[in-house]
């Protein structure tokens, strides 16, 4: 009996510890994939540089540390001026949309929920695609975009994302995950047909808008990278810090409510914080489908269902799967360049239906 009271405390601790161990491997891990892409993306394309060589130029990036890489140089300038600011925003816009994407899942208590899905992407497309084709502001190209893009697209994300809430509580105060989603699948192609109008329009900007519809990470140096950074920690500050109240929002509002949240002013503050990332993302890469679902989702079932471990991997996931991605899209087809948006198209097709397989009991 004394052994028994003696081993009886040691059980809770131990089940306090263990996920806290798990959660930290598990970033560990989401640190590491980024790593690994960043080198792989960098290393990888017209000109393949040992990932050795790059890793230790990446290095000596940081202030103080001066290694001999053995690269030339040109070599050294084409990681450092080309294909490093790509990669960088690659990662970028990869953690925002998959951040979004969770975002809008928990928000909406709803699996399927995703920025391309619930029209937030359509809308941003369709008000950047309005500067281009009017040429609102200075540039117009996909690469050096005007400041006015990112403002253009939050306008039309936050309008899209009102449109479908307002559309899907338009049979009464319940709003099923089937009603929302088919609420974002009219707005998407309601804007989908401004867009086509538009371009029907200024014939002279199709090819411009479509390769940047199609989605792209072709950049002009460090300037989209740092035109995107500040949404991003942003966006990044904003629904990490709220990522608990979504935990608390999945058990309805009325609960969430007794526990001392407001759900709608929470609701609303992660709504606009999930589309100002989305905005910024297809600003600068365009409309790049599937990532805030087949990240997230795959987080979900693979760290777990809670909120605090959901969105902080999904940034971390997200940006290394849309870098490693890209390197796909630049070597898949060479010397010739895939769009990214169509190689994630190609994987999150499959992978939407798998969701959707599992998710039925949610939609019914």
């Amino acid at each position: 009996m004394h052994q028994a009271l003696k081993r009886g405390p040691s059980f809770p601790p131990a089940a306090v510890v263990r996920p806290a161990g798990l959660r930290k491997r598990w970033l560990a891990l989401g640190a590491f994939a980024v790593l690994v892409a960043l080198v792989a993306g960098v290393s990888l394309g017209p000109v393949s540089l040992p990932p050795g060589s790059v890793a230790i130029e990446l290095l000596n990036l940081l202030p103080g540390v001066r290694l001999d890489s053995g690269l030339t140089e040109r070599e050294i300038a084409i990681v450092t001026e080309l294909r490093l600011p790509r990669v960088v925003l690659g990662l970028l816009v990869g953690g925002l949309l998959a951040l979004a994407g969770g975002a809008y899942q928990g928000v909406f208590r709803n699996p399927l929920a995703d920025p391309y899905l619930l029209g937030v992407a359509a809308g941003a497309g369709l008000a950047v695609t309005v500067v281009l084709t009017l040429g609102v502001g200075s540039g117009g190209a996909l690469s050096g975009l005007p400041a006015t893009v990112p403002l253009a697209a939050f306008v039309g994300s936050l309008g899209a994302v009102a449109m479908t809430y307002l559309l899907g509580a338009a049979g009464g105060r319940s709003r099923s995950p089937a009603t929302l989603i088919l609420a974002g699948v009219a707005v998407s192609a309601f804007l989908a047909a401004g867009q086509t109008y538009l371009l029907q329009r200024h014939a002279e900007s199709i090819q411009a808008v479509y390769s940047w519809l199609l989605g792209r990470l072709a950049t002009a140096g460090w300037q989209d990278v740092r035109l995107v950074l500040p949404y991003f920690l942003v966006t990044s500050l904003v629904v990490l810090l709220h990522r608990r109240e979504l935990d608390v929002l999945s058990v309805g509002d009325d609960e969430a409510g007794s526990l001392g949240l407001h759900p709608q002013r929470s609701r609303y503050l992660l709504i606009a914080a999930a589309s100002l990332g989305t905005a910024a993302a297809v600003s600068a890469a365009g409309l790049i489908g599937f990532v805030g679902i087949i990240v997230p989702h795959t987080v979900r079932l693979l760290a777990g269902s809670s909120y605090r471990v959901i969105l902080p991997l999904s940034l971390l996931f997200g940006g290394a799967f849309l870098a490693l991605t890209d390197v796909v899209a630049r070597t898949a087809a060479a010397p010739q360049e895939v769009p990214i948006g169509v190689v994630t198209a190609l994987l999150g097709g499959p992978f939407f239906v798998l969701v959707l397989r599992t998710a039925r009991r949610v939609l019914t």
